[in-house]
């Protein structure tokens, strides 16, 4: 992923997956791609193999937590 969009969300009461599928929603409607990568601070995921949706998630400690950086995976890029 080159670029991506950040998103932040500390609800509380929200599960991960589903602040990582709203966040997705905004980004299909604002950029017209679905996103299919997101990375998220390490505190913030529990499951090893974890994905919400169609979107697979890793973590980063670059990401802070209660933020979201979404993109398109691009296999091809270094």
């Amino acid at each position: 992923m080159r670029t991506g969009m950040l998103w932040f969300d500390n609800d509380p009461k929200a599960e991960l997956s589903d602040k990582v599928l709203r966040a997705a929603a905004y980004y299909q409607k604002k950029y017209g791609l679905q996103p299919n990568l997101c990375f998220v601070h390490p505190s913030m995921l529990a499951a090893p193999s974890p994905r919400a949706g169609s979107i697979e998630l890793r973590t980063s400690k670059q990401v802070l937590p209660n933020h979201l950086w979404l993109g398109v995976n691009d296999p091809g890029a270094a």
